[in-house]
């Protein structure tokens, strides 16, 4: 505890933190990778955020484009969902692999999304223990030590980091964000990954779709050349990146148009059912999971007892749609969790049905609620202020994507 307070007010330099990495990352287990996959092994890591479904479009994607991918993923906590979450919505679905299992799958298929066994870094898991009882959260040596020493024991090629700022993200602000970024990147490089980051705004939800099963059906439409514009744009974005940096693109505008095509020609659906299958998926309910229509899809993830639609107060432009509010409302509703090892209830969710620049009038519904029956006035009090309405139609919205850093120096 004293040395992690040091470290939370003293800071670490750059040497410091990727020594304290270094000794994480060995502290357990490390992957091993046939010497045929030199250079393809990669791994996306995000900051976290409201309806954030991207690595489960993203990793069966990069597999599609011939790349290796053992992601190692979390679960919710706070307002912020978990992929590991997402994924155990579907029934079958199991998270936990032995790394001989982890290859396994991975020459069968080339992705699989994965939690952390307790074989790998179990320094992590012990710090980060005592980091949530001694105030160290939100120590930048110590958030950088615990991702990176996760990377570095799956033995990555390439890595890119989607590091969220605004509203309902870790920073408040992009200079924040930066600062995290740098460290990361900077860390990452000297660990022998070629790292990258990108900058993204989580003022509003990614998509349109917030809860873990609602989730899924959205990611499921962006593997099949659809979904939001907005969730589209960052998984081609952070996998045209990746792609760039294991040398499969000649820049990142050329992964992008790349990973953008497996998801158009049903390659990365393909994929998404092969690692379905591979993780416990009965395969009946894998493909009609993939290949069949919204309500059928729907029908096999299950539904809430109660879905309804929430009235806009008055007539307006909208103006944005906060996460933050809404994530937590859900939270309560049993869609996250307030502990590690708390249950949650993958049913429980929202979809907007507005989106920013698009008028409303009085009474017109802007959001479809699924959840068990509890929502009490105050929550819907709190749904209603998150929607931002105003008199004229909003400026252009700022991208998405607002900076992409890479490692400094030669």
């Amino acid at each position: 505890g004293a040395m992690l307070m040091a470290i939370r007010l003293q800071g670490m330099d750059e040497g410091e933190t990727l020594a304290l990495t270094q000794a994480m990352a060995s502290s357990g287990r490390t992957l091993a990778w046939p010497p045929a996959w030199h250079g393809l092994v990669v791994d996306k890591h995000s900051t976290g955020g409201v309806g954030d479904k991207v690595s489960l479009a993203l990793a069966p994607a990069l597999a599609a484009c011939g790349c290796k991918v053992p992601m190692i993923s979390g679960r919710g906590l706070g307002h912020t969902g978990g992929t590991l979450d997402k994924l155990e919505a579907i029934p079958g679905f199991r998270v936990s692999q032995s790394p001989e299992e982890m290859q396994h799958i991975l020459a069968r298929v080339g992705c699989c999304i994965v939690g952390q066994s307790a074989e790998l870094v179990p320094a992590d898991r012990v710090l980060y223990g005592l980091r949530d009882v001694t105030a160290t959260v939100d120590s930048l040596p110590l958030i950088t030590a615990s991702i990176l020493s996760k990377k570095a024991a799956e033995r990555l090629s390439a890595l890119v980091l989607d590091v969220k700022f605004g509203g309902a993200a870790l920073y408040p602000t992009q200079e924040s964000a930066r600062e995290l970024a740098r460290s990361l990147v900077e860390v990452g490089a000297h660990l022998g990954i070629r790292t990258a980051a990108l900058l993204t705004r989580m003022e509003q939800p990614l998509g349109r779709a917030v809860g873990n099963a609602l989730e899924v059906l959205e990611a499921l439409e962006c593997l099949g050349g659809g979904g939001p514009p907005d969730l589209r744009h960052l998984v081609t974005a952070l996998g045209g990146v990746l792609l760039w940096q294991c040398g499969m693109a000649a820049g990142a505008e050329q992964g992008r148009e790349r990973l953008a095509r497996a998801l158009d020609d049903g390659s990365a659906l393909g994929k998404f059912e092969a690692m379905l299958g591979a993780q416990g998926v009965p395969p009946d309910t894998a493909r009609d999971l993939c290949a069949g229509t919204p309500a059928q899809r729907r029908q096999l993830l299950g539904e809430t007892k109660v879905c309804e639609e929430l009235p806009a107060p008055q007539e307006g432009w909208v103006q944005q749609v906060q996460a933050l509010p809404l994530a937590r409302v859900l939270h309560r509703l049993g869609a996250g969790r307030a502990r590690a090892g708390d249950p949650v209830n993958p049913r429980v969710g929202a979809e907007l049905l507005v989106g920013t620049g698009q008028h409303l009038r009085a009474g017109e519904p802007w959001l479809r609620l699924h959840h068990e029956g509890t929502l009490g006035a105050e929550g819907r009090r709190e749904l209603q202020d998150a929607l931002c309405l105003g008199p004229e139609p909003p400026r252009d919205p700022p991208p998405l994507v607002a900076e992409t850093i890479v490692p400094s120096g030669p």
